[in-house]
């Protein structure tokens, strides 16, 4: 096959709305109740196998968890390591497979997921993940396709990327996928990066052991099995499902380990960060280390802010999918000067939000994902009911008798450097510090400089000199960056993702940036009339 091929020009997925009585809802409507009829059985899958290991694991919606869809087999170490050893015996045929081929397979995914799949992983993380239409529309379906095309255009971008090369020399740049094999260990929240950190680096021709969070396996297994169609060989990808240290014990202790893909906490990433280190002797190669480890996401009004545009970016940013959202916004500053019309709004707004099974269209707001994510919230819940320094302005009610349901909660501090402004929550609640407007600019030091985090923050201004000045102060303290936006929402190829501090290594998901990381390039120079002689023409008489 000769030629210089040209992917596809990518565009973003269209998000269809699923107005009532549409055919695409009605679809949906029937998917959802087909899947949540069913009980099934999900496998590992390991090199050519399906790996049923007889330890068995429910798998319930959270807005409903008496009733269960699913069961998922657990692995141990032997799995970790099955997997590894497949991911192996897969790496000389993928890597050596023609680029245009490899990139075929994800294009194909795409179509599957955008077409014939759609409704099913739609179905799968409004049940699974307790997201409602809208979310899980832009999140499983559009997003992940966007990754694809995007992924596979860049792809092309790098390996355009050449040398100059002098007269009678020939320089080129070959892109190798890493040596060894790559763990991806990927979140609950986004149907979306669970895909994308594994296909990522395989896309490049590495090899891939993927260990999904147990409340992503519903979403994960739909995903493997798109791949599976669209001709993905046996063992480039091995989707595992075992306890973080049981996999992080085999996986960091082989000498194969190229790299590390990851979404999740701060904390987790830390301390996997120390152990690649601790055991960096073992390893062929400096692993590649890509992390995205949350936030605890800004936003900023200046007195001339428009206050309705600013109210509803805040239920907006801070409440859909219930706060568990890495960009969800968690902390505003607002002047004294427009507090009052703010907090009306924002009242009205959620008064009218509706919450319950996301099965249920009229809700906007779902579940929170299990009981562990509904413990911790509301822990920062009470402790704002006996903080003096804070008041529970809005919702502050939880129940999870018969899903784990929390209502947006919105709370209000006089001390701009209390708990809930600080620390990373992941549910529906913001916290609001208003500051009187002469303290503009001690706001932005504030907002710099409380957090340890920085991965995106908005500023609601109608003065340029304000929105100048903001951006320029804040030019660290977020690697996404909105003005009189929304802190959330980034997308493919438009908004690249990621950001540094606490938050990760801002490697920009969704850009060409991500995709460096897992190559490795060969420089090659061909003379093609080299020297016989080897005096230089200074060495004359």
């Amino acid at each position: 096959m000769n030629g210089i091929f040209q992917v596809p020009e990518p565009k973003n997925e269209p998000v269809k709305n699923y107005e009532p009585n549409s055919n695409d809802r009605k679809q949906l409507d029937q998917e959802i109740q087909r899947m949540r009829s069913e009980v099934i059985e999900i496998p590992m899958y390991i090199g050519n196998e399906k790996v049923y290991s007889g330890e068995k694991r429910a798998i319930s919606p959270p807005h409903d968890h008496g009733h269960v869809i699913g069961y998922f087999h657990y692995g141990n170490a032997e799995h970790v390591r099955s997997a590894i050893k497949a991911a192996l015996k897969a790496k000389e045929k993928w890597e050596k497979m023609p680029w245009q081929d490899r990139v075929a397979i994800f294009l194909k995914a795409a179509e599957l997921i955008t077409g014939p799949y759609r409704h099913k992983m739609n179905a799968a993380t409004m049940l699974a993940q307790s997201k409602n239409i809208f979310q899980a529309e832009i999140d499983a379906v559009c997003e992940l396709a966007d990754f694809f095309r995007f992924n596979a255009y860049f792809l092309t971008q790098i390996y355009q990327n050449q040398p100059i090369s002098a007269p009678g020399t020939w320089n080129r740049l070959e892109y190798r996928p890493l040596e060894g094999f790559i763990f991806a260990l990927t979140p609950f929240n986004f149907t979306s990066i669970a895909g994308n950190l594994p296909t990522a680096p395989a896309m490049m021709g590495n090899v891939v052991v993927w260990k999904c969070a147990d409340t992503q396996v519903y979403s994960a297994r739909l995903i493997m099995e798109i791949l599976l169609e669209a001709g993905l060989p046996h063992g480039v990808i091995n989707l595992i499902y075992v306890d973080g240290p049981t996999a992080g014990k085999v996986i960091f202790s082989s000498s194969q380990f190229a790299g590390l893909h990851f979404t999740g906490s701060t904390a987790v990433f830390q301390n996997l960060w120390n152990t690649i280190g601790n055991n960096i002797r073992r390893y062929r190669s400096y692993p590649r280390i890509v992390g995205e480890t949350g936030g605890k996401d800004f936003v900023l009004a200046h007195p001339s802010a428009n206050p309705k545009a600013l109210s509803v970016a805040l239920v907006r940013g801070a409440f859909e999918f219930q706060g568990q959202k890495c960009s969800a916004a968690s902390r505003a500053y607002i002047p004294a000067s427009l507090w009052e019309t703010v907090q009306n709004y924002i009242e009205t707004d959620l008064k009218s939000i509706k919450m319950g099974s996301p099965e249920e269209p009229q809700n906007f707001i779902n579940a929170v994902i299990d009981n562990r994510a509904f413990e911790k919230i509301v822990s920062y819940i009470e402790w704002a009911n006996e903080d003096p320094q804070s008041h529970i302005l809005f919702g502050g009610n939880y129940d999870k008798s018969k899903g784990y349901f929390i209502k947006p909660t919105v709370i209000l501090t006089n001390n701009p450097k209390s708990k809930t402004m600080v620390e990373e929550i992941f549910g529906p609640v913001l916290t609001i510090y208003v500051y009187e407007d002469k303290d503009w600019e001690k706001v932005l030091t504030l907002i710099d400089e409380i957090s340890p985090y920085a991965l995106t923050g908005a500023i609601f201004s109608q003065d340029r000199h304000a929105i100048v000045q903001a951006t320029e102060r804040l030019q660290n303290a977020a690697g996404n960056f909105y003005i009189n936006d929304k802190p959330t929402g980034a997308i493919v190829g438009q908004q690249p993702f990621g950001g540094a501090r606490a938050s990760g290594t801002n490697d920009k998901a969704g850009a060409i940036f991500n995709l460096l990381r897992w190559v490795s390039p060969r420089a090659i120079k061909e003379t093609f009339n080299p020297p016989l002689d080897y005096r230089y023409p200074f060495l004359g008489e």
